[in-house]
């Protein structure tokens, strides 16, 4: 058994780890060593190159609009901030925007959520059912009567490239990665102290991130620390009508339903209810065929007669890290365990949400406090309190 000390190991090399690891290595005031653990190096299982992609500024929080609009100002200078070598990543971003759509009965809540978008100078439109008719002919607007469209920086990237992007310059500026997996973590006291692969090395570490996705709750349980995130398994399934449909955004429906173009495709999905939505093996990658048979399809082609005669040529299972308690992020140190950081809990939104939490945790690490967004609504202590941070808009 080897043992090599760094500064901060960080578990889990995805999007968040790996922004993680990027923005603390790319901080000049940072001179130490910093190791990353993934178990999975072809990303296979991973929840970034099985997601939609999305980028939205249509959240419910003023934080998480925050981080959002960064996210935009980081995509638009991808390719300087994530060269490597003279190669300029591009992550396509398709900014086509998200279109809510309400009934009359959620008219009052998106009025609502649109105020506080709008106090945070998001560019969000509130559409009547004759303006959505105008711009969107296609749409049958049956038992719609307004619409929620981002004019500008939403839309949906290639996650996949977001994540090697991060990954590929997190290395170039010196970050070593394990392909290997973390299986204990000890403690003395209230600092955590090294990390055990199941390779058989055995990391020392000053400060230890866990961005382990949908595994995070397991990795906090090897440290003693309770961490409400769970695995959710979502079926994605893309199908081909043959046409394409210019212009047309990422849609999401008042029963969850949504889908966007993907090329001369339409990806599509459904999260289900939160009291259907059973906690899962974080193996579990069947897709459930029903779930679009019965409750994405028919709303498909409801809404946009293009649909009714489509074809599945493509599907598969991703799993959100869901946090149970509030639906939102989990980011910071443990209250108790001073240098175990957290950077958890997506619940979906991992890929958008990726630089500003990267740059928050460099911060942290670094200097003890957020530079930049203020982001200590997210503070772990909150589960302990019982001071729900609720996010509304998990698509």
């Amino acid at each position: 058994m080897t043992s090599k000390a760094f500064d901060v190991v960080v578990i889990g090399g995805g999007v968040i780890g790996s922004a993680i690891a990027y923005f603390l290595s790319n901080r000049p005031d940072f001179t130490g060593s910093i190791a990353v653990i993934e178990r999975d190096q072809t990303y296979e299982y991973a929840s970034a190159p099985r997601s939609l992609g999305g980028v939205r500024q249509q959240f419910t929080t003023p934080e998480n609009i925050k981080i959002s609009q960064y996210t935009a100002e980081f995509l638009a200078e991808i390719g300087d901030l994530l060269e490597v070598d003279g190669d300029r990543p591009d992550v396509g971003f398709k900014k086509q925007g998200y279109l809510f759509l309400g009934t009359p009965g959620m008219e009052d809540g998106m009025r609502r959520i649109h105020d506080i978008q709008n106090r945070e100078n998001a560019p969000v439109t509130l559409l009547d059912a004759d303006a959505m008719a105008v711009k969107f002919p296609w749409l049958n607007l049956e038992g719609i009567s307004l619409g929620s469209f981002g004019t500008a920086n939403e839309g949906w990237i290639d996650p996949f490239a977001l994540l090697q992007a991060f990954r590929r310059k997190a290395r170039a500026l010196g970050a070593t990665y394990f392909d290997d997996e973390a299986v204990g973590i000890d403690r003395d006291g209230n600092k955590v102290t090294a990390v055990h692969l199941k390779g058989g090395e055995t990391l020392s570490a000053g400060i230890v991130v866990n961005a382990a996705g949908y595994r995070g709750g397991k990795v906090a349980a090897m440290a003693g620390a309770d961490l409400p995130v769970r695995p959710r398994k979502r079926s994605v399934f893309v199908v081909d009508i043959k046409e394409q449909i210019p212009g047309h955004p990422l849609l999401i429906d008042h029963t969850g339903v949504y889908w966007r173009p993907e090329g001369q495709y339409f990806v599509c999905g459904k999260s289900p209810d939160e009291d259907n939505d059973p906690e899962v093996e974080d193996d579990d990658f069947e897709v459930d065929h029903a779930w679009f048979e019965n409750e994405i399809w028919p709303v498909m082609a409801e809404r946009c007669s293009k649909f009714e005669a489509l074809k599945v040529v493509n599907f598969w299972a991703g799993m959100y890290d869901m946090n149970l308690f509030d639906h939102n992020a989990v980011i910071g140190p443990h209250p108790e365990i001073t240098n175990l950081f957290f950077a958890n809990g997506f619940s979906g939104h991992g890929i958008q949400q990726s630089p500003a939490v990267g740059r928050a945790l460099s911060e942290l690490i670094v200097t003890g406090k957020f530079e930049t967004l203020d982001l200590s609504a997210f503070r772990f202590d909150r589960i302990a309190a019982g001071e729900k941070f609720l996010e509304e808009a998990v698509v």
